[in-house]
């Protein structure tokens, strides 16, 4: 009888911490790092690339990569000018379409958001700033467009942001003169809290959410500051002047796109258009940040950066058209090589491997990371689809999912 009831009461916590646990599917995977956890992947691919498993057409135009969940396939697409969210099984099976908001018309009219996954609800934002919750059945539970609620509008490339969901929260960043960040209840979409406006434009940053000796951080980039802001209660804990600490001659655009990457009580910040990149850290209650190293030889344009080991590994910014490959110490900043291999593009890890995607030709490269030099293992193109290849690798349960324009692609690489 003590056993059955010590067995009784073993389940109810089992049971109690599975409840409590917050799953969650995001934008370049755990923590937006860019790093996925995988492991017993392919260390080279034979000729032509991995073995195409499946590809699916007419999912709308689109920039923005693929989210995975236990249960399905998640991608958004332009179509005509209304923004879909579709949902494919795991074998590439249509399972239903949502029209969950309107789309960006101006330029380069794909869709940007990528959805976020949330205790099976689905986050995300449309062309026109409608921040939609839905569910897994692609029924929209509560919409709410945060761009005409605080008085903004998008920049001149439309909106890119994913929102940041944790706790019971959803967070966007509308910018301008009534809110630099909101809060929403993600379950209601209530207002939770509001972080003070810098009275400057947003841009097209998926914020960082990070924990510092356990106080929670949101770390982001307006127009011309680098901002911390306490996830608990939306106070501006600290702030740089990205333009004073920039110092680059001449006028650079600010066009912001990638989300920081963090460890240690450092945060390591870097865009391209001629923007030099930092370290920063932090101190130990996380309310002051300083500059400990800058370069100018990392800039990504929009590919983002990976961590592995002691080595940040990305691209530079020659031009819109044009960057190396690049990698640099964390510690010191110190430029251990770079290398021109086709064009800039997107960059993810798996498995202790690089998966890097050109975006002006559709080449796909695996890379062993190393610092000394750059180590291309196997390549191969893209040859479907139309417009630049300017949506990130995703990978997941040993599959490579690249997406260009209105096709999704899945390669094996188990």
């Amino acid at each position: 009888m003590k056993n059955i009831k010590k067995l009784i009461l073993t389940a109810t916590f089992v049971l109690t911490v599975s409840i409590s646990f917050a799953q969650i599917f995001d934008w370049r995977g755990p923590e937006r790092s860019g790093v996925y956890n995988e492991t017993g992947l392919l260390k080279s691919w034979p000729d032509g690339g991995p073995k195409l498993l499946w590809e699916v057409e007419g999912l709308g135009e689109g920039y923005g990569s693929v989210t995975i969940s236990d249960k399905a396939i998640f991608v958004t697409g332009r179509k005509d000018d209304l923004d879909v969210l579709t949902a494919l099984s795991c074998d590439g099976k249509k399972l239903w379409s949502t029209v969950y908001g309107n789309s960006w018309m101006k330029n380069f009219t794909g869709t940007r958001g990528i959805p976020v996954i949330y205790n099976n609800n689905i986050f995300l934002v449309s062309g026109q700033g409608e921040l939609v919750c839905l569910n897994s059945e692609g029924k929209i539970i509560w919409k709410k467009n945060h761009y005409e609620l605080y008085e903004s509008q998008p920049l001149m490339f439309g909106i890119s942001e994913s929102p940041l969901v944790f706790d019971d929260k959803v967070i966007v960043s509308p910018g301008r003169n009534k809110a630099s960040m909101v809060a929403f209840n993600n379950k209601t979409g209530e207002v939770i809290w509001e972080a003070e406006p810098l009275n400057e434009g947003p841009q097209y940053i998926n914020p960082k959410l990070i924990n510092h000796n356990g106080r929670k951080l949101i770390v982001t980039i307006t127009e011309s500051h680098i901002i911390g802001i306490d996830a608990k209660d939306g106070k501006l804990v600290w702030k740089l002047n990205y333009e004073e600490i920039n110092q680059t001659e001449g006028r650079p655009r600010k066009n912001h796109a990638n989300t920081p990457l963090y460890r240690d009580g450092k945060i390591f910040i870097s865009n391209g258009y001629l923007y030099a990149s930092f370290m920063i850290e932090l101190s130990n209650d996380g309310s002051e940040a300083k500059v400990v190293w800058k370069s100018r030889d990392i800039g990504p344009h929009h590919g983002g950066m990976v961590l592995l080991g002691n080595y940040i590994y990305s691209t530079n910014y020659l031009s819109n058209s044009m960057g190396d490959w690049v990698c640099i110490d964390w510690n010191t900043g110190e430029t251990m090589w770079t290398e021109r291999w086709e064009n800039k593009g997107s960059i993810i890890s798996a498995d202790n491997m690089l998966y890097i995607f050109e975006e002006k030709s559709g080449n796909v490269g695996l890379v062993n990371p190393t610092p000394k030099k750059f180590d291309l293992v196997s390549s191969f193109q893209i040859t479907k689809g139309e417009g630049p290849f300017w949506a990130h690798p995703v990978i997941r349960d040993g599959k490579l999912y690249l997406r260009h324009g209105e096709v999704l692609m899945v390669y094996s690489i188990k």
